[in-house]
């Protein structure tokens, strides 16, 4: 049985260019017309390792080269057939939407299928069947699936343009030296991922199976709810929807990407501890883009809230009164979500005194990572839920307040639970398109298959330096 599905699917080419590996064949083809994407004709200088001279030249070999990359990590004797555009895709001149790519086809109950009615993705499928179960549908409208590819990718022509982030192009070197740019080999590899088998092609946002008869993927087998301990595959649609947006309770259970967490992962998972004298609360904290990063030992003090002033477009928004700045002074500052930016609160927090910040999540769901840019501040910001945040304003009391510890647990890795078993991204609210399909932003080092492309990032797949390949094992490659 097999079924074209179209999800995730934004990435494409020009023409038809082969890749050669001694573990797998990937196919990259041009889908683009005349003088776009791969066939623009514009002069381009050599980079990083390119040695194309026209940008659609340097963007096909970046292609190529990561086409590479994942031919020598796999193995199929089937070619893994890629339909690739460029395309003027989402954007404006603070924002954009880069590209993304996903399976054409699902199959189900082929020939040495691990399991039955389940769904695989059909590179790996064909890889499991010894044979091409996807060909080519003359009939259809659809492009990728006339031709029987494997997945379909589109990536935005018009990046770095004067009305698309300008002046952030993509780079297109293959040596990793992007600076400030965003790497397209790293964006190309993470996915290509997608599309070779790090989907979990249940729905996350209802819960529900695709197909008629609607079956399983491959992926719950391995998905555990550590709440309820149970896996996706023993749930109903309305528990798995539950799932999807239970904050850092979802994780991968493959015995592969386990044993390879500690050689990949950083012992320290960010906390918050309220120190109540018969039962201290843990709470899970977001960790902040700016600010130094929490220690082993971190900070202990007590916790502070401020009023909102005045004519300030929010809680913390303005520079602290006399009130507000007595309050916080040696203290951590407890501050809502919401009128400005993180950094404007944490730096008029440090101004008035404060030790560190506790940023509450003004919406249900899950802590929040406050995000931003500001050399300046010098003391660390993590975000909590608004129920785990109301708890800490609640224990705040005239006499014997419990004191708040911020810190790394290092008795934990940095994205995994006690047992080192990945997390998967389940934000609350839910976040379509990268929610589940994705690990954690808690992984530190960072991994590639997180919901955003990290600067630090090495073009590597599988351990020490990354776990995309463990889950790949994991699924059957």
């Amino acid at each position: 049985m097999n079924k074209p599905l179209r999800l995730l699917a934004s990435l494409a080419l020009a023409g038809s260019a082969l890749a050669a590996h001694a573990a797998a064949t990937i196919t990259v083809i041009n889908g683009d017309p005349p003088n776009v994407g791969f066939n623009d004709p514009t002069a381009v200088a050599p980079v990083g390792g390119n040695s194309g001279t026209t940008l659609g030249q340097q963007r096909l070999n970046v292609y190529q080269a990561v086409a590479a990359k994942w031919g020598t990590e796999l193995n199929s004797t089937v070619p893994i057939l890629v339909y690739a555009t460029w395309e003027a895709l989402t954007c404006d001149e603070s924002s954009a939407v880069l590209g993304s790519a996903g399976a054409v086809f699902v199959n189900a109950n082929f020939p040495n299928a691990p399991f039955t009615d389940t769904w695989y993705n059909s590179a790996l499928a064909n890889k499991l069947a010894g044979s091409d179960l996807s060909e080519g549908d003359p009939t259809s409208t659809d492009p990728a699936v006339i031709v029987g590819a494997d997945i379909r990718a589109r990536f935005n022509a018009n990046l770095g343009n004067a009305t698309c982030l300008p002046g952030a192009p993509f780079y297109l070197g293959l040596d990793n030296a992007h600076g400030n740019l965003v790497d397209f080999y790293s964006v190309l590899l993470h996915e290509l991922g997608h599309g070779l088998g790090f989907q979990v092609l249940t729905n996350s946002q209802t819960g529900k199976r695709i197909g008629n008869p609607a079956l399983p993927s491959m992926w719950e087998r391995f998905m555990l709810d550590t709440d309820t301990n149970t896996t996706w595959f023993a749930m109903t649609d309305r528990q798995r929807k539950k799932s999807a947006v239970n904050f850092q309770g979802l994780v991968w259970t493959g015995a592969s990407v386990t044993a390879g967490a500690p050689l990949v992962l950083s012992a320290g998972k960010a906390e918050a501890i309220l120190n109540t004298a018969r039962n201290p609360k843990t709470f899970n904290v977001g960790t902040a883009e700016f600010g130094p990063a929490l220690t082993p030992a971190g900070i202990t003090d007590f916790p502070a809230t401020i009023v909102t002033q005045a004519g300030e477009l929010g809680p913390g928004c303005s520079p602290y009164d006399a009130g507000n700045a007595a309050a916080v002074n040696g203290q951590i500052a407890v501050v809502d979500r919401g009128g400005c930016a993180f950094v404007i609160k944490t730096k008029n927090a440090q101004n008035a005194g404060a030790v560190a910040v506790v940023i509450v999540n003004n919406v249900a769901g899950g802590p929040i990572s406050p995000a931003g840019s500001d050399p300046t501040i010098v003391i660390p910001t993590v975000g909590v839920s608004m129920d785990d945040g109301t708890a800490i304003k609640n224990s705040i009391k005239p006499r014997r307040s419990a004191s708040l510890t911020l810190h790394l647990n290092t008795t934990l890795l940095a994205g995994a639970d006690a047992s080192d078993r990945v997390f998967l991204y389940t934000p609350n609210p839910l976040e379509g398109g990268s929610s589940v399909s994705h690990w954690d932003t808690s992984a530190t080092r960072n991994l590639l298959m997180e919901p955003f492309i990290n600067d630090d990032l090495n073009h590597e797949v599988k351990v020490p330096s990354d776990l995309t390949l463990q889950l790949f094992i994991d699924i059957g490659w």
